[in-house]
């Protein structure tokens, strides 16, 4: 049962209330609170045991990042995704200037094991002097039009900004998009013209890990 709140939470944009309510339409009585509890102590555990299991991304990195406001300030989520939307880190900082753009490659050489053939962001100079100073031997790209990966990868988290009515703190932010983006990982097909037969395939065999993940029993 807890595998299950923790999976409605962070897999579709649902209030606390929302969650509440449908484990109430199945016989569960739960309160909102006790949602927030176990996705905050389980969250984090059940995401990086994905993180173990996934696959090695491909070899073209698209970075990008969008302001938030928690509040009444500005802060920049920053986020890399492969060429086939594969979310691979992101970071919460309170600058758009070189130094956060640096922290985000160190992180990435940091958690990937292979290295990128090439990187593709926006026109921010940022990139560009941080990729100098931390791989330089990668190929660059820097376009708007090419970056649309990265850009259409916030949209899922603002859908569930707007549930979440913004999120309190920069802590909070980060602590659910890195569980969100795991989860949603595992259950969003690659940015590629599936059949509906072998997009149901994708999902039954996402369940599965993710039971297996959770310790559910089959």
């Amino acid at each position: 049962m807890i595998a299950h709140t923790v999976w409605l939470y962070f897999r579709f944009p649902l209030s606390l209330r929302l969650v509440e309510e449908m484990l109430l339409k199945r016989g569960i009585i739960v309160s909102y609170e006790t949602i927030r509890c176990r996705a905050k102590k389980f969250g984090p555990d059940y995401a990086s045991r994905l993180r173990r299991k996934s696959p090695n991304p491909s070899d073209i990195w698209h970075l990008d990042e969008v302001v938030v406001t928690i509040g009444g300030r500005k802060y920049w989520l920053w986020r890399a995704v492969d060429q086939d939307g594969c979310v691979l880190d992101e970071i919460v900082q309170k600058r758009r200037n070189t130094k956060a753009a640096k922290r985000l490659l160190i992180r990435l050489m940091k958690k990937q094991v292979c290295m990128p053939k090439r990187i593709l962001t926006d026109k921010l100079r940022s990139y560009a002097a941080a990729r100098c100073h931390v791989m330089p031997a990668i190929e660059h790209r820097s376009h708007k039009g090419l970056n649309n990966r990265a850009g259409n990868s916030h949209l899922p988290l603002r859908k569930r900004e707007r549930v979440m009515q913004r999120f309190r703190s920069p802590g909070a932010l980060q602590r659910v998009i890195s569980v969100f983006s795991a989860v949603r990982n595992l259950f969003v097909p690659a940015h590629q013209k599936y059949s509906a037969i072998e997009v149901h395939l994708h999902r039954l065999r996402a369940i599965a890990h993710w039971k297996d993940v959770a310790g559910i029993a089959a």
